[in-house]
């Protein structure tokens, strides 16, 4: 199994394909392996890394009751200077979004565009914090009483009544062996941000919505989206699980992709 040592903790990581580096990172309670189908798609555009991250799934457990963005941040900046693949296109999903904002704030040579799949800078939406904070409560609720019913409570949360039982079973499985890492990523909170810093945030980038998503993060996408100034917005439907390998998403690798290749011959 492909671990890397970073920050004191093992990250189980999987490489796809060869070229520009594409950087994958996950939601909360989610791992790499749900990743598989968009990372062989991704992978035929360029070097697509998708990796656990830090407590989730097969990277090392939890080391702390609180996890914050800042950490898994830097966890992701490390990876990709150990594997020599940046600057990246970085594609994040939910909290992955707050990473990937995060990572290009801090790091901003390592990230060549960014992809945010309803995620990124939520803590600017006073309306995202309160469901945030709803949603908090009744996690933490779950976990007292029992860790794996952890994982159903979230994704009952962002698709809905029925949306756990719709998902396949070995993602329900992956949900609900997640459920430490889910409270201690609860605990760390939302990225903080201010819209200022937004607005110097250079990078091309696509912010992907989803229609049938909780409202709040709708109206969260169109603020991000009108404050990035090389962004542009997306539409899908189905809900907050948006595929990674969506045709926009790769449409936008592709324009990103191609670009660099144009300066590269120039």
């Amino acid at each position: 199994m492909p671990t890397i040592a970073i920050n004191g903790v093992d990250l189980h990581h999987e490489e796809h394909g060869s070229g520009d580096p594409i950087l994958c990172i996950h939601g909360t309670g989610s791992s790499s392996a749900l990743w598989a189908d968009a990372a062989a798609a991704l992978g035929r555009r360029g070097r697509t890394i998708v990796y656990d991250r830090r407590g989730f799934s097969r990277s090392g457990p939890p080391t702390r009751p609180a996890v914050e963005v800042r950490v898994h941040t830097e966890d992701a900046a490390a990876l990709l200077e150990a594997l020599h693949a940046g600057p990246a296109v970085v594609i994040g999903r939910s909290q992955g979004g707050e990473i990937a904002m995060d990572l290009a704030l801090r790091h901003p040579g390592r990230v060549r565009a960014l992809v945010l799949l309803e995620g990124g800078g939520l803590s600017l939406s006073e309306e995202v914090r309160r469901w945030v904070a709803d949603l908090d409560d009744r996690l933490y609720a779950a976990g007292a009483a029992d860790v794996d019913t952890v994982g159903r409570v979230l994704i009952e949360a962002v698709l809905g009544e029925g949306g756990w039982d719709a998902l396949p079973e070995p993602m329900r499985r992956v949900f609900t062996e997640n459920g430490a890492a889910i409270l201690a990523e609860e605990r760390g909170g939302l990225l903080p941000v201010d819209a200022e810093r937004l607005t110097g945030l250079t990078h091309p980038a696509l912010v992907v919505a989803a229609r049938d998503s909780p409202p709040p993060f709708a109206r969260h996408a169109r603020l991000v989206a009108g404050l990035l100034p090389a962004a542009e917005l997306a539409w899908v439907d189905g809900g907050h699980l948006i595929g990674p390998a969506h045709p926009a998403v790769l449409a936008f690798v592709d324009g990103i992709l191609t670009r660099s290749a144009g300066r590269d011959a120039g």
